[in-house]
């Protein structure tokens, strides 16, 4: 079968790829950057790339005409200005394009919405519902409340939380009540009720054996670490410190951490049904959920996470707009040095960042990920998702990364922290093995100016003690 997949640089969209490729169909990934998603890893001539824009309409006229089915996986819940417009144009354009094609059926991925009042991130999320039933493409509907997994939002909130703090002082809608459900259940569902006709114009709530409370959730994740921890409810705790109080704790941006409050006040309840027994799937529970992703993080197997979406990115358009590093009006920092070991070389500058820190001066470096986050900033708590590998488009800290070949020995990236102007940090390695180290800052006004010249007295030892780490000389 031909299928479309939209959404496939995000975090359900990675992980379905390669089912859907496993059960031999063809597919057709929608992306606004081709740069973004790199097909190559996959080893398959089935998959190819498909430019568009959802809220440019002209632009789907890339999408095939010959389909038999649409995922539909698109959000965007944490995009600047009015999301819930943008959600309802993206739907909109998606289903007047595929009418235009012989797609038989769409698949949606929402959230659960059986709540009397609902957050505007569900409340939105059932109008794009309402939206893609505008067609006369037969749709199914899946809904999910929490989903749980290695790299999933939910999963790394709970382990930030509870790996970080022994006694959690937390607001009231803790008490809120959720059915979790593993992202192994949520992919089996998507792959079996591709087009299966008696889920045709039906809407199914995706759920696993567990009722749970977030405080649960917590509790049982601690007891499956093996941690002791203590949780002390606060009624009087407003949204707005909740959402700080999440922004500041964990590495979700403030913006996700105010939508994610707003639905954790609602209770994600589904309606019961027997998908799971039509397709013979067996609902995992919450506990062995967390044993199966901390497998994958142990094994360094996380295939996808919320934190690579560009909607937490500075990058509002291509990124190869970005691999051209700007030559005039920019500050640089540039260091050479011959490295007796290019390979050592070479894993290092690609072992960059996360657990592997980056080299020297880390407590600076941990420093400025905090005066990031006062001002509004992503931190320095992103991580990455792998600990050898890099893919252009991940999030690596607070950089974002533009370009990684290992082959070439070249790595680009680019800062996602808050600052007056733009930074880029490259590392390439010469066939003469010479490392090379260059720092880029475009300023942005006077106030650009006056920061690098503030931070260029770090600058000097930071770099030099980066690079000499690299070429293994200290």
């Amino acid at each position: 079968m031909t299928i479309l997949l939209t959404g496939a640089t995000g975090y359900i969209g990675q992980r379905l790829i390669p089912v859907l490729l496993d059960g031999g169909h063809t597919l057709y990934c929608l992306v606004r950057d081709c740069n973004r998603l790199d097909i190559s890893r996959y080893d398959s001539d089935r998959i190819h790339l498909v430019e568009g824009d959802l809220l440019q309409p002209d632009s789907l006229a890339a999408i095939p005409d010959s389909l038999d089915a649409a995922y539909y996986l698109v959000h965007s819940m944490t995009s600047k200005g009015n999301f819930e417009e943008k959600e309802t144009a993206s739907a909109r354009h998606f289903i007047q394009r595929l009418q235009e094609t012989t797609v038989r059926q769409i698949i949606y991925l929402g959230g659960i919405a059986n709540a009397q009042q609902l957050s505007p991130h569900l409340s939105s999320r059932k109008k794009v519902e309402a939206v893609l039933r505008t067609g006369h493409i037969p749709v199914t509907v899946l809904r999910a409340g929490i989903i749980v997994g290695s790299g999933s939002a939910s999963f790394e909130i709970i382990r930030d939380l509870v790996e970080k703090l022994p006694v959690m002082i937390t607001p009231k809608w803790l008490r809120t009540r959720t059915q979790p459900v593993a992202i192994r259940n949520v992919l089996e569902f998507l792959s079996g009720v591709l087009l299966l006709e008696q889920t045709y114009h039906q809407t199914y709530d995706l759920y696993g054996p567990d009722l749970l409370s977030y405080k649960d959730m917590l509790l049982l994740y601690a007891r499956e670490r093996g941690l002791q921890r203590y949780i002390l409810t606060l009624p009087v705790m407003t949204p707005r410190l909740s959402s700080y109080w999440l922004y500041f704790v964990t590495s979700t941006t403030y913006q996700l951490a105010q939508h994610l409050v707003d639905s954790m006040k609602v209770e994600t309840i589904a309606i019961p049904n027997d998908l799971a027994q039509q397709l013979d799937i067996r609902p995992i529970g919450y506990r062995e959920s967390i044993r199966m992703a901390f497998d994958k993080i142990e094994q360094d197997m996380v295939l996808s996470t919320w934190k690579d979406a560009f909607t937490f990115s500075r990058i509002t358009d291509h990124l190869s707009t970005h691999i051209q590093i700007p030559e005039y009006g920019c500050f640089k920092d540039h260091r050479e040095m011959r490295t007796e070991n290019p390979a050592l070389s070479a894993d290092r500058i690609f072992a960059i960042g996360g657990a592997s820190g980056w080299y020297y001066a880390d407590w600076l470096w941990a420093f400025r990920g905090l005066l990031d986050k006062l001002f509004g900033g992503v931190g320095l708590t992103r991580g990455r998702k792998n600990k050898t590998q890099l893919i252009a488009g991940e999030s690596l800290d607070f950089w974002r990364v533009l370009y990684a070949n290992r082959a070439e020995k070249r790595l680009l990236l680019y800062a996602e922290m808050k600052l007056p102007g733009e930074a880029w940090l490259e590392f390439n390695i010469s066939d003469q093995g010479i490392v090379s180290q260059t720092a880029t800052f475009r300023p942005l006004g006077v106030a650009g100016r006056l920061y690098w010249l503030a931070v260029l007295p770090f600058h000097h030892f930071i770099f030099r003690g980066m690079l000499r780490k690299i070429v293994d000389r200290g």
